[in-house]
């Protein structure tokens, strides 16, 4: 999702700063990793939530497709782990592989999850390794991916990505989305309308947008201007914070105050939107509401904000995911957090790692039902799914339509105490699904395309 890559848009002006000095690697680690089978008491059942048999046993011939063979899968997990340190990618990679591999993998063969670590800046010397060695790409995430989009593209490698970032990715071939994002439509038309029509109303016509100054957040920025005036909507203030964070919020703050704004749109890094809105409590002042984004929902965001969080209203949407407050209605929400505590002991689970779960469940059923593992197997499969839930993670989702969003949605809001369900009035279990469809009219980068790399789908073995 792009407004995840928000987050590391803010120094990326500081590393190219240094890319002259930069080496391919610090020689200190390997460039990739396999994920050894780990020996752990044995799994009972192999239903996943309502999906029924998603892993076991079988009699698997030798593969012809790369990456397969009769007794393993070999899968690349994207992950920028070795800039942002975090591990939600590959600890995720773990725990499902590790529960499905003990009940006998995808029909007896193995999956064995390579660990492609793209440090931000090296997204496209990890795709030609895996365009080498992979027979698909699951449950990963990487930033800059439009960078790489091209070379998978070229290797015909489908990918079964957790999020998706930037312009050429989102909605490319050959990529299924267990979920959004969507290239020509506003991924959060249910959330802000539920904003300015239901919820706060009187914001309409003053909300205000901060982002980081750098290409990608301006067009991210540009993008929540127009689609908030379609939804009638006003954005009264705009600016920019300078891509190496703010030591002192307070003029923003004093800015939003004497705008009178009374919604704000924060797209940016949490632990500056936690300073700011510091700021904004120590004047008095508070608009009626933040979009502080999916990215701030964790603890860390409530830590760093602080005593803050008593005067200031944070909202987020989670497009339509569980909540993970509410987990204890979700049977799939407890086995996720299940197989983490079992293989992933002490790792949090994240957003991220649901959505990467719902990845990984895509992948895994669509593989099993193949008479003979291909790729063009596997991605045609998946795209039968017309009301994916990942066996009660989300909300159904038509799989076969990648660039029609979703009318579902689930928000959520911060307390001093941690993130909780706001009142949106669901319809639907945790969801409400009348989102109204909210399509660009400007433009903002096209899903790079088989075509753009002179192949098509004909190619597809």
């Amino acid at each position: 999702m792009r407004r995840l890559l928000i987050g590391v848009v803010t120094v990326i002006a500081v590393l190219l700063a240094g890319c002259s000095t930069r080496s391919g690697s610090t020689g200190s680690e390997p460039e990739e990793t396999r994920d050894a089978t780990q020996k752990e008491p044995p799994v009972q059942g192999a239903d996943f939530g309502t999906l029924k048999d998603v892993c076991g046993k079988g009699d698997a011939k030798a593969g012809t497709a790369q990456g397969v063979t009769d007794k393993e899968i070999k899968v690349g997990v994207f992950t920028d782990m070795g800039f942002n340190k975090n591990s939600e990618m590959p600890d995720t990679a773990k725990a499902f592989t590790s529960w499905c591999n003990e009940l006998g993998g995808i029909n007896g063969r193995k999956l064995v999850p390579v660990i492609r670590d793209a440090k931000l800046l090296e997204v496209r010397q990890r795709m030609q390794q895996a365009c080498k060695e992979d027979f698909a790409l699951v449950g990963g995430s990487a930033a800059l991916d439009g960078m790489a989009v091209k070379d998978r593209l070229g290797c015909l490698l489908p990918a079964f990505p957790a999020q998706s970032s930037l312009a050429p990715s989102i909605g490319s071939d050959l990529q299924v989305m267990s979920a959004g994002p969507y290239s020509a439509y506003f991924q959060y038309g249910g959330f802000y309308n539920w904003l300015l029509k239901e919820k706060f109303p009187s914001s309409a016509q003053d909300v205000g947008i901060i982002s980081g100054d750098s290409p990608v957040t301006k067009v991210i920025g540009a993008q929540f201007e127009e689609s908030i005036a379609t939804l009638g909507g006003k954005v009264s203030y705009s600016d920019l914070y300078p891509t190496a964070g703010v030591a002192d919020w307070t003029p923003y703050a004093q800015a939003i105050k004497n705008k009178k704004v009374k919604g704000l749109v924060f797209l940016g890094q949490f632990d500056q939107l936690a300073k700011l809105e510091q700021a904004l409590t120590s004047i008095g002042y508070a608009p009626d509401w933040i979009d502080s984004n999916s990215n701030s929902y964790n603890q860390n965001f409530i830590d760093l904000a602080g005593s803050a969080l008593g005067t200031q209203h944070n909202y987020a949407e989670l497009f339509a995911t569980h909540p993970l407050e509410t987990g204890s209605d979700s049977e799939a929400i407890q086995q996720v957090k299940a197989l983490f505590e079992k293989y992933a002991p002490g790792k949090p689970v994240t957003y991220p790692a649901l959505r990467a779960f719902s990845a990984w469940l895509l992948f895994a059923t669509a593989a099993r039902d193949c008479a003979e593992l291909t790729r063009k197997c596997v991605y045609d499969n998946a795209l039968k799914q017309t009301e994916w839930t990942a066996g009660g993670i989300q909300a159904p989702f038509d799989v076969s339509k990648q660039d029609v969003p979703s009318k579902c949605y689930t928000i959520v809001e911060t307390t001093p105490e941690g993130w909780k369900p706001a009142d949106f009035k669901p319809d639907n279990g945790p969801y409400r699904c009348d989102a109204p469809v909210v399509k660009y009219k400007g433009q903002y980068g096209a899903p790079a395309r088989l075509a753009d790399v002179g192949k098509s789908m004909d190619d597809l073995k």
